[in-house]
C-alpha cells in the first residue's frame, strides 16, 4: 500500500476499490451496526416495498469509500474529518460496488485534502459526495549526530 503525503497529492488523482456485496456482508453489517431494518434482512417484507427486494445498508456501501481512502488514496494513516453522502439508488445483494475517490483540492499549509467520492454499480451512481481528509504527516528527519 502506498501512502501519499500532502505534497504528493494533486487535483485529478484518483483511486477505486470494487467489492461484490454478499449475503454475509449484509448480515454481518446488521450485527455490527445493530441496524436490523427489515429492508435489509426480510425478503417477504421487501416484496411490498418500492424496491421489491432486499437492499444493502447504505452505510455498508459507503464503507467502500472509506476503504479506498484508507488503503489507496491518500492511503494508510489518513484521518477522516468529514464526509457528505447522497444515496441515489439502492444496492442489492450480489451487486458489485465500485468506490472511486478523486482529489479535488489540496491545502498544503493546513494538511487537508478534499476528494469527490462516488460509488457505482454497473456504471450507475448509487452514492455521491465529498470528504475532507488529513493525510499522514511525514516522519521528521533525524537531527543531530551519532
Amino acid at each position: 500500500m502506498t501512502t501519499y503525503h500532502i505534497d504528493q497529492l494533486h487535483p485529478g488523482m484518483s483511486a477505486s476499490t470494487s467489492k461484490t456485496v454478499t449475503e454475509a456482508d449484509i448480515i454481518l453489517f446488521a450485527g455490527i451496526s445493530t441496524d436490523v431494518n427489515p429492508a435489509h434482512l426480510d425478503e417477504e417484507y421487501c416484496k411490498g416495498t418500492m424496491f421489491g427486494t432486499r437492499i444493502a445498508h447504505g452505510m455498508l456501501s459507503a464503507g467502500f469509500i472509506s476503504a479506498t481512502l484508507a488503503n489507496k488514496l491518500p492511503g494508510p494513516g489518513t484521518i477522516y474529518l468529514s464526509q457528505t453522502l447522497k444515496f441515489k439508488a439502492p444496492v442489492k445483494p450480489g451487486d458489485t460496488v465500485t468506490a472511486t475517490v478523486t482529489v479535488r483540492e489540496v491545502n498544503v499549509a493546513k494538511n487537508r485534502v478534499i476528494l469527490d467520492t462516488v460509488c457505482t454499480v454497473a456504471g450507475k451512481t448509487v452514492i455521491e459526495g465529498e470528504c475532507l481528509m488529513m493525510p499522514p504527516v511525514r516522519a521528521a528527519a533525524p537531527t543531530g549526530t551519532v
